[in-house]
């Protein structure tokens, strides 16, 4: 019996110390994963992988500020032809679509009852002439006779009195002539500039009067084009004004650009849209422009000179402002605020950065500041500003959008009116 008693307890024992043992070992184990798993979110921070990033190097180059907007052509002078008086058109010279010098000929009236009008008033002239001729010849002889006391000085007076009288009447009929000639000049119109006429609706025996359009004649060449530009740009474009800064222009199916100068700036900004209306003066002698057609216009309001430029895909717009991850030669990363000045295609003006310093435009996601990093040699080889990798400037702001450009074709406008 004793025995027995002695047995059970001694299993009793055994397992008391084998569970006590397997309880420390357990402890031990769960102390170091927690020691390890408070050491992992420090290892990510500064001493895990590299992030694998694309670096371009910041170039210092003149950035042009330039202003890329549909525009349309406009006439510098247009003149729509009208009678003075009602009357009956005897011959029309010229054809519809014809160039025109100034001056030129265009249309005849029936100038019949002018003509007859101008005979009449001259000779209502030479009758009073000869009339004052005769009483000039009295009023010298009627002086001869004073001086000899054979007639009174109040009969002399009476004749100076119808000379005078017939002196205002000769001028009255040279004012009645040239009146006639003016109404006889209506009878025919001339072109009063050098342009191009547009339809001729008129034909000899149509009767014409001063509410009927006869003709247009517009000036071609020189030709101007109007074109909006944002409120934002007005001051840069007043000076390009003062200094007639040159505008480029396409025109749909013409592969040159055409250059003219800016020639007005509107005085007043549409409150609406918030621009301003802008004119330039192009050459026209092979008529490339014609008037109502759109065409994409760009002008170049200033220069930023020795400007920083970034590809646009290292700006990070953060809650804080923009932006940038600048790598040093020992690969660390470093975050650093930017301010963008000038934005044209893929690449952008800043300031903040120095030329030749490397940037991140791609990975930058997952780099963090002051960790390390590593260049991706396998990157594309045609990203924009990439280290070894030509950058031509060129955008694809589209024309009408009001933004500005540097260097990029201008786009051919659609045609199609707001």
């Amino acid at each position: 019996m004793k025995k027995s008693v002695a047995v059970a307890l001694s299993g009793v024992l055994i397992v008391a110390v084998a569970g006590g043992w397997w309880s420390m070992s357990g402890d031990k184990s769960a102390a170091k994963s927690a020691k390890e798993g408070a050491k992992a979110p420090n290892a990510g921070a500064g001493g895990g992988a590299p992030a694998l990033v694309t670096l371009a190097t910041a170039k210092k180059q003149d950035v042009p500020v330039t202003v890329q907007v549909n525009g349309s052509v406009v006439s510098l002078n247009s003149v729509d032809l009208r009678p003075q008086v009602t009357n009956t058109v005897s011959a029309v010279h010229v054809k519809e679509g014809q160039f025109v010098k100034a001056g030129q000929l265009l249309f005849s009236l029936d100038d019949r009852n002018d003509q007859a009008n101008l005979a009449r008033a001259k000779a209502q002239q030479q009758k009073d002439e000869a009339t004052l001729a005769d009483l000039e010849r009295q009023y010298k002889r009627s002086q001869d006779l004073v001086a000899q006391n054979f007639i009174a000085k109040s009969a002399a007076d009476a004749t100076l009195s119808q000379l005078e009288a017939q002196r205002a009447a000769v001028a009255a009929d040279r004012a009645a002539v040239q009146s006639a000639q003016v109404a006889l000049g209506y009878a025919t119109l001339r072109a009063p500039i050098a342009g191009r006429i547009g339809a001729v609706n008129i034909y000899p025996g149509t009767l014409v009067q001063p509410t009927l359009s006869l003709v247009t004649v517009t000036q071609l060449d020189p030709i101007a084009v109007s074109f909006p530009v944002p409120e934002g740009n007005l001051q840069d474009l007043l000076e390009a004004a003062r200094s007639r800064s040159k505008v480029e222009a396409l025109v749909t199916g013409r592969k040159e650009l055409l250059t003219g100068t800016l020639d007005f700036v509107d005085n007043t900004v549409d409150p609406q849209i918030g621009t301003v209306r802008a004119k330039a003066v192009f050459a026209n002698a092979d008529q490339s422009l014609w008037p109502g057609q759109f065409v994409g216009t760009r002008i170049t309001v200033r220069t930023l000179n020795g400007a920083t430029v970034v590809p646009a895909a290292a700006l990070m717009m953060l809650s804080d402002g923009a932006s940038l991850y600048v790598v040093d030669e020992g690969k660390t990363a470093t975050r650093r605020k930017v301010k963008t000045l000038h934005t044209f295609g893929t690449q952008v003006a800043v300031s903040g950065v120095e030329p030749g310093e490397q940037v991140v435009i791609e990975g930058s996601q997952n780099v963090r500041p002051g960790g390390k990093v590593r260049v991706d040699t396998k990157g594309p080889a045609s990203a924009p500003g990439a280290p070894g990798t030509p950058s031509n400037g060129t955008t694809g702001v589209t024309p009408g959008s009001a933004a500005s450009t540097d260097g990029a074709d201008i786009k051919p406008p659609q045609q199609e009116r707001a």
